[in-house]
């Protein structure tokens, strides 16, 4: 078997640890710790993030989307595909090194899609971007953990609380979607957003075909007239 080759190591801000780019072959991995966040063999989930929350939006001109974590683009990518060419996405990464790796030897992997006229990078917290936001994304996808707590950095921890999903949902326009994905089911999160204000459903799907992990992903569309 071919052996796994570290290509580079990159800090995570404010102490969050470091993150490592690793390559086997053709396939790509990126760790922290002992902790597989991504895979370039495994993407089924993380393009259901983007289709089941594009569904949602379909009808609307000119929508606006956050993606918070730009991983391995799968997700971008799913959504630049479901989205018309008036729409906006930005792209909210804390970690600048994610973002050279995309351009660099993950190249091949994102197939130019950085480049696609309607994204835009923000190098940065994607919880700060959502807190300094009112009523200006249609759609919120984030795939910034391995579930509704902050393994990767101890702030991402205040997405999911009620004062974070609060500010998710300022950050929404009226019938907005904040999607979430996960590594795996929580319950008490589904109920803490359907307190917040959304109307929320868990998504059960697969990390890859029929048989890879069971992910899930959280769709949850902001109720009521508050902008």
């Amino acid at each position: 078997m071919i052996p796994w080759t570290v290509l580079d190591i990159a800090k995570i801000p404010d102490g969050g640890g470091e993150l490592r780019l690793k390559q086997r072959g053709q396939e790509f991995s990126i760790m922290l710790g002992a902790n597989e966040l991504m895979n370039s063999r495994l993407s089924g989930s993380e393009k259901a993030l983007a289709t089941l929350s594009c569904e949602k939006i379909r009808d609307r001109a000119e929508p606006h989307v956050l993606i918070g974590g730009l991983g391995m683009g799968f997700t971008l990518r799913a959504a630049l595909g479901e989205l018309g060419a008036e729409a906006r996405v930005t792209v909210a990464e804390l970690v600048p090194a994610v973002v050279a790796w995309a351009r660099g030897p993950m190249a091949d992997v994102f197939k130019g899609c950085l480049d696609d006229p309607r994204v835009a990078i923000h190098d940065g917290d994607v919880a700060a971007l959502i807190r300094g936001s009112k009523a200006s994304f249609d759609a919120i996808l984030l795939d910034v953990d391995n579930g509704p707590d902050g393994i990767t950095h101890e702030a991402n921890d205040g997405l999911y609380d009620f004062r974070g999903l609060s500010a998710a949902r300022d950050a929404l326009r009226p019938g907005g979607v904040l999607a979430v994905w996960s590594s795996g089911p929580d319950q008490g999160f589904t109920r803490r957003l359907r307190d917040s204000g959304f109307a929320a459903e868990a998504v059960g799907v697969r990390a890859t075909g029929k048989r890879g992990a069971r992910h899930t992903i959280w769709i949850a569309v902001k109720t009521g007239g508050r902008s």
